[in-house]
């Protein structure tokens, strides 16, 4: 009886042990951080006090210009075709930096307020409070406005192949196929027209929205939305990253929340992110970085995102689902499974109470042999489950992970 208490009392200690890996706040800016932008080695994100930061060792350190006494809502880098990158800024006008923030220039559109930046080949465009869209293609020194057919209070830009999207602050999303000289209405399936940010993966095309809406999700360029919410338990989206086929969602007031099924369904991800207002992310080497109303905070990739799937050559002849190895683990493991035929799959994490941890898998497969890595280091030691279920076949493992 008294080795039972035991075995109890360490299983208890085992389920309720905090995990590591978390959110860090990085030594660089205080105070609300509003933009990122993120090229090779640099990383630069604008505050609201009007100060540009930049950081050559993700955020371990970090360099401050002050640019003006005025939020920095928009930032935008590209390559000036000397070696050399520019960094462009918004905050009441556009400002123009060659030296990675040290020195600005007045780069035109003084008291415009310019919401959102973005940069395609050598056409620069800007999207203004209350006065639409503008084009430049000299770096900021004279500047088109391209309106047509645009609602003017535009809060974002988005740049997918030849198209140009709009986000605007009640109007909904704009598509532009010709530089901006023209803008049709691209909003058909959105409930909410207050647009936050707009981020595009593969052929995929997401929209933040607030007031409640969440994620939308286009497969079409814009000509019609569906919404995407599932497991996103705030609604007022403040940012979006992609990695690879990973979306994050930054929100105001629960953090940030990660789909790994092009928003299908969602996680939350803010393990340590103790300020919860999420104005911006990006993802520069292997961290995400958020920018929220206490700084800039730092998170590895590898902490966050769950599994990489892998094909196995051959084709099996039955459905299985391995054993995962190693068992127990920390804080990754690997799990192989066939499946015979062509199906829809899925592979799901559980806990012992059956609350769904993480989708691994959820699309439809080819026949053959698969193993994917999935990485627990957000979750605490103790006993979960593993379920992979296709049309024909169910099967349910358990997996241990162990600190």
């Amino acid at each position: 009886m008294k080795n039972l208490y035991v075995l109890i009392t360490v299983s208890i200690v085992i389920f309720s042990s905090s995990l590591n890996a978390q959110w860090i706040r990085t030594n660089g800016p205080s105070g609300y951080v509003y933009s990122f932008a993120a090229s090779d080695t640099n990383l630069y994100a604008g505050t609201g006090f009007g100060v540009v930061f930049h950081s050559t060792n993700n955020g371990t350190s970090w360099t401050a210009s002050d640019l003006m006494n005025d939020q920095v809502r928009a930032l935008a880098v590209s390559p000036n075709g000397a070696g050399g990158t520019n960094l462009f800024a918004g905050n009441k006008s556009v400002f123009l930096s060659t030296d990675n923030g040290t020195s600005w220039t007045a780069a035109g559109l003084t008291n415009y307020y310019p919401q959102g930046l973005v940069v395609s080949d050598t056409n620069l465009f800007a999207g203004t409070y209350q006065s639409g869209a503008f084009l430049s293609t000299n770096n900021g020194t004279n500047w088109t406005a391209i309106n047509t057919g645009l609602m003017l209070l535009v809060n974002n830009l988005l740049v997918s192949g030849t198209n140009i999207f709009a986000g605007t602050w009640g109007g909904g999303i704009y598509r532009s196929t010709n530089n901006g000289t023209t803008w049709t209405a691209a909003s058909d399936g959105l409930t909410s027209l207050f647009i936050h940010a707009t981020v595009v993966s593969d052929t995929n095309l997401f929209a933040g929205t607030y007031f409640g809406s969440g994620v939308y999700l286009s497969t079409d360029n814009g000509t019609s939305w569906t919404t995407v919410n599932n497991g996103l338990t705030n609604n007022n989206v403040r940012t979006l990253a992609v990695s690879g086929s990973k979306l994050f969602a930054g929100t105001d007031g629960s953090g940030v929340f990660l789909s790994t099924n092009n928003g299908a369904s969602w996680t939350i991800a803010s393990t340590g992110l103790t300020n919860t207002i999420v104005n911006a992310l990006v993802v520069s080497d292997t961290f995400l970085f958020a920018g929220t109303g206490d700084g800039v905070w730092r998170r590895p990739l590898s902490e966050i995102i769950t599994g990489i799937e892998y094909q196995i050559d051959g084709t099996p002849s039955q459905f299985e689902l391995e054993q995962n190895y190693p068992n127990p683990f920390n804080p990754s493991t690997t799990i192989k499974y066939s499946i015979p035929t062509s199906e829809f799959v899925t592979l799901k994490i559980f806990d012992v109470l059956g609350n769904e941890i993480a989708t691994l898998v959820n699309e439809n497969k080819s026949a053959g042999s698969y193993e994917i890595n999935f990485n627990a280091s957000n979750l605490s030691s103790g006993i979960y489950l593993y379920t992979l279920q296709a049309e024909s076949y169910t099967q349910t493992k358990k997996l241990i992970l162990l600190r």
